[in-house]
């Protein structure tokens, strides 16, 4: 979306948010629509004790908060990405690191979202036994605002 001026560099910028957006997107819709159909309630060791792939629905947020809460998290999540969008569009090109944030924050919100409209709940599948089980679009979505902070102290002060 080129900002007042039609500045190609912004519709390039924001290209590349949506392709790492659709990577991530693509990426975690499949691997959970996988998990889904064929594993189901399973738990698969993947390193003994430590890592497993246990496949839970979440049909809260984060930490299981707001359990049951399905149609709130779905308006929540399509004001949070407008609102996101919104202010992407507007804002001056950016750097590689803001743009790879964006996109890992848009790619998983949208993931969860899809889930939470056609399934009623989320897939999570990653289960490290000493933290809540999570998926790729949490991961991502966490990384991203890692990346939006980390972005954040690295300007210059003036």
């Amino acid at each position: 979306m080129p900002g007042k001026n039609g500045n190609g560099k912004q519709v390039i910028s924001f290209a590349f948010v949506c392709i790492v957006a659709s990577l991530i997107f693509t990426a975690d819709l499949a691997i959970k629509r996988y998990f889904l159909y064929h594993h189901s309630y399973e738990s698969i060791p993947v390193i003994k004790n430590i890592l497993y792939l246990t496949v839970v629905f979440n049909k809260g947020a984060a930490f299981g908060i707001l359990r049951g809460q399905t149609s709130l998290l779905i308006y929540t999540g399509i004001i949070f990405l407008l609102v996101f969008l919104f202010v992407i569009a507007k804002g001056q090109t950016k750097n590689k690191l803001f743009l790879v944030a964006c996109g890992l924050i848009i790619g998983g919100a949208l993931s969860n979202l899809a889930d939470r409209i056609f399934l009623g709940f989320v897939v999570d599948y990653i289960d490290v036994k000493v933290w809540p089980v999570f998926n790729l679009s949490d991961s991502a979505i966490s990384v991203g605002a890692f990346f939006l902070l980390l972005n954040e102290f690295r300007k210059p002060k003036i």
